[in-house]
């Protein structure tokens, strides 16, 4: 099963357009997960369209039109894996230790918030993947978004992946 991961997309305020790469992951994968901060419903109703199955929920930025309509916290379990999509996690200093306190009941905690690419792995097994923002790098070099795989009940090939807004597509 092939997942896209994304947050904070921020559109239109911190870019006009989503990256194209984002895009045509989206259209080849089998699950898309949105850790909030999508700002406006037109970016989530681009999502919903071009996403075989969207796993989302809203962040610190999307107002009550986004509230309304996604989660603060979505659960859903895939190939037999507990997945936990939320906005944020806090300070990165024992960010594991909390979350795994948090989300006893989880396998992978998707999360956004700091636009800080994360892939970490919690000591009762919790792995915490934060894919960045593929329109608002901040401090980071790079845009970025994240892919991975579920096969035989385990998650491999998650790759974080560079984006340019040299070669962007249109929003809708």
């Amino acid at each position: 099963m092939a997942l896209v991961l994304t947050a904070d997309t921020h559109l239109p305020k911190r870019a006009k357009r989503l990256p194209s790469a984002l895009l045509e992951a989206m259209d080849a994968a089998d699950v898309v997960f949105h850790a909030g901060d999508w700002v406006d419903g037109a970016t989530l109703d681009l999502f919903e369209s071009r996403s075989a199955r969207l796993v989302a929920c809203w962040g610190n930025n999307d107002g009550p039109e986004l509230r309304a309509r996604i989660p603060e916290r979505a659960d859903v379990t895939l190939g037999g894996l507990r997945f936990t999509v939320t906005h944020e996690t806090g300070a990165a200093t024992g960010r594991e230790r909390r979350m795994a306190a948090a989300y006893p009941d989880t396998d992978v905690l998707v999360f956004g918030h700091s636009h800080i690419p994360w892939d970490t792995l919690a000591d009762n097994g919790l792995r915490l993947l934060n894919p960045g923002s593929p329109t608002d790098r901040r401090r980071q070099p790079f845009c970025t978004f994240m892919t991975a795989t579920i096969a035989a009940g385990g998650l491999s090939d998650v790759a974080l992946h560079r984006v340019t807004h040299t070669a962007t597509t249109a929003r809708s």
